[in-house]
């Protein structure tokens, strides 16, 4: 909070093809502020990798920062993936796109329970809340809504997930994808109706 530099992070899944030459971090990145809670940091394409943020999750993190810059068609599809990881991994979820050249905005602050706190527009905008981390870490403890235990069940785990053992497991499925490369298109469709003006809170008036 007074500025001190305490953590750097370099996302580990560039948005390759497109990002050529950019290199992956290796290092997951988890960090305390004083009397509010253990934060996790995720950037961009990261979050299309559930591993990455299930990790933050299991080193502790109840708030997911998930900087972005994307003015790509799946902006839609990112929300769904913010709201879906939030309730998943039971923390706050903290998606913020940038607006302008490169960006349309659209940032998004979920809570625990996959439920949106607010969803701004495509405008710069300043939006305060409240963090609960006692209500999140609550949750993991006795499920959400009394349900779920993900991350005491993802723990008591049986099945060791040889998919990420490549040395191990078959790749003929996902070699048979063939190479990371560009894509061939016809026509390239842009974003369908873009949100105009504020954005939107669901808490109450």
């Amino acid at each position: 909070p007074e500025g001190r530099v305490v953590k750097r992070y370099r996302k580990m899944f560039p948005f390759r093809p497109y990002e050529a030459g950019v290199s992956s971090g290796t290092e997951f990145c988890v960090f305390d502020v004083p009397d509010v809670g253990r934060f996790g940091l995720s950037i961009c394409y990261d979050m299309w990798f559930p591993e990455t943020t299930r990790t933050l999750a299991s080193m502790g993190a109840v708030v997911l920062l998930h900087p972005s810059l994307t003015n790509t068609v799946d902006r839609d599809v990112e929300l769904s993936i913010a709201r879906a990881t939030a309730a998943i991994n039971q923390c706050y979820v903290i998606d913020v796109n940038g607006v302008g050249s490169g960006g349309y905005g659209r940032s998004i602050v979920v809570r625990p329970t996959g439920t949106v706190v607010y969803e701004a527009g495509n405008g710069a905008e300043m939006f305060p809340f409240h963090f609960n981390v006692e209500a999140a870490t609550h949750g993991r403890s006795e499920g959400l809504f009394g349900l779920g235990q993900q991350l005491k069940s993802f723990r008591d785990r049986a099945v060791d997930f040889s998919v990420y053992r490549p040395n191990h497991a078959s790749t003929e499925y996902l070699d048979s994808l063939g190479p990371l490369a560009v894509p061939r298109r016809g026509t390239i469709p842009g974003p369908g109706s873009l949100h105009e003006g504020p954005g939107r809170s669901t808490e109450e008036a």
